[in-house]
């Protein structure tokens, strides 16, 4: 009789964010931070590329739709997950995560001391990252697997009974504590053959550093690729010092956070350039030159209140990007369960954000189966963007999407 493999389930990524106007200008200090070492450079820059690769491919398939994601807390699960594998698994997911060069303990260790950066960089946003392991209680899983991710990434790792009633609130209550609520289920279901769930949950809360006045936000209209208007709230700011960039394709404006350790970049089109065409051209050159372009401008701003919901199953888009083989029954995660027939069933994505005057509200959970011409210059945000949450310091993107339309 052929046995069923076991399912591990990851939940990658579950984070929140928020950011909040303040009614008072607070400028951004003047701290400064240790240099990112080599193999932490490598690792956000692996990271990056992961997750531009992973927007563009879940953009082609989402054509037409708002789409947002957190790279960040896909690649962190699967970085738990991939301690479990060997063999071609372990190179195919290595490959996929842009993550060839680097050992393992270099990979450990570099995701260790970035989330520390991270959870320290700016004292006026609260950012958190939390990751867990749920695993039954009667399996013995490797110890080394267990003890990497605990000493690497502080993972809360607890053996439950799988078959108890209240085993799936427990884990959903861990989610919905560690996105504020606002993520109360990320599990519907724990089949038999789940064996295993890898949890990652990213909260960020901050405040604009400059803020919009609610008492400037009008009615106003969003005109989508179609043509369509739809009626909006647009918010204002005036002219002030903004970093701005701009070439043939876009136009771009970095909003920071608190004290500036974090920001929002939003990339707009030129009109008749579309935003696929745009994505399209999203690789890490690209992408390092036009966040290295920004510069100093006088700027008046105009930007829509949007809200959006996202998820997505992402099995087929990680085999496309390599990692095939850790779906099938020829998956080799020995290094997590030693008698092996592991295999990951699912990768689940489910991610919300509102921006508003009062600032930047986000939440993300993956689950994996085992021109200018005015004076001052005016951007007005009114037609489909693009738009990346990401750390001024080591660059690491942590959120991106696209807004075709508003909801």
């Amino acid at each position: 009789m052929k046995i069923k493999p076991h399912n591990i389930v990851a939940l990658l990524g579950v984070s929140l964010l928020l950011v909040r106007c303040e009614h008072n200008v607070v400028a951004p200090d003047n701290r400064s931070f240790r240099e990112l070492t080599s193999f932490e450079k490598q690792l956000v820059a692996s990271d990056n590329s992961f997750g531009l690769k992973l927007f563009r491919e879940v953009a082609q398939q989402r054509k037409n739709e708002n789409v947002f994601i957190s790279p960040l807390s896909v690649a962190m699960a699967l970085g738990m997950t991939l301690n479990g594998a060997s063999g071609e698994t372990y190179e195919a997911m290595q490959n996929t995560l842009e993550l060839a060069g680097l050992s393992q303990e270099e990979i450990n260790q570099s995701y260790q001391s970035l989330i520390a950066l991270l959870m320290q960089l700016d004292p006026r946003v609260e950012f958190q990252i939390a990751n867990s392991i749920w695993h039954r209680q009667e399996m013995a899983f490797e110890q080394d697997f267990i003890e990497r991710n605990q000493t690497y990434f502080n993972a809360q790792v607890s053996g439950v009974d799988f078959n108890a009633p209240g085993t799936l609130n427990l884990i959903n209550a861990w989610v919905n504590d560690n996105t504020r609520g606002r993520i109360p289920q990320i599990i519907n279901e724990i089949k038999p053959e789940h064996v295993m769930f890898l949890i990652n949950a990213i909260y960020f809360k901050g405040t604009w550093t400059y803020q919009f006045d609610p008492a400037q936000t009008k009615d106003d209209w969003f005109t989508t690729a179609s043509g369509a208007q739809q009626a909006c709230k647009m918010m204002h700011q005036k002219a002030g010092l903004h970093r701005f960039y701009s070439n043939q394709a876009f136009q771009a404006i970095d909003l920071p956070y608190g004290d500036a350790g974090f920001s929002m970049t939003v990339l707009l089109p030129h009109r008749g350039v579309s935003l696929d065409s745009l994505i399209s051209a999203f690789s890490p050159e690209n992408w390092a030159a036009w966040m290295n372009g920004f510069t100093q401008q006088e700027l008046a701003l105009a930007m829509p209140r949007f809200k959006l919901t996202f998820d997505m199953m992402l099995n087929e888009i990680l085999k496309k990007m390599g990692m095939a083989i850790a779906f099938t029954e020829a998956a080799n995660f020995s290094a997590m369960y030693q008698p092996g027939g592991v295999l990951i069933s699912e990768v689940k994505h489910k991610t919300f954000v509102e921006v508003n005057e009062e600032g930047t509200e986000a939440a993300a959970a993956t689950s994996v189966g085992i021109g200018v011409v005015s004076a001052p210059p005016y951007l007005r945000i009114d037609r489909p963007f693009l738009f990346a949450i990401r750390d001024s310091h080591s660059q690491t993107i942590l959120f991106i999407g696209k807004m075709e339309y508003l909801q």
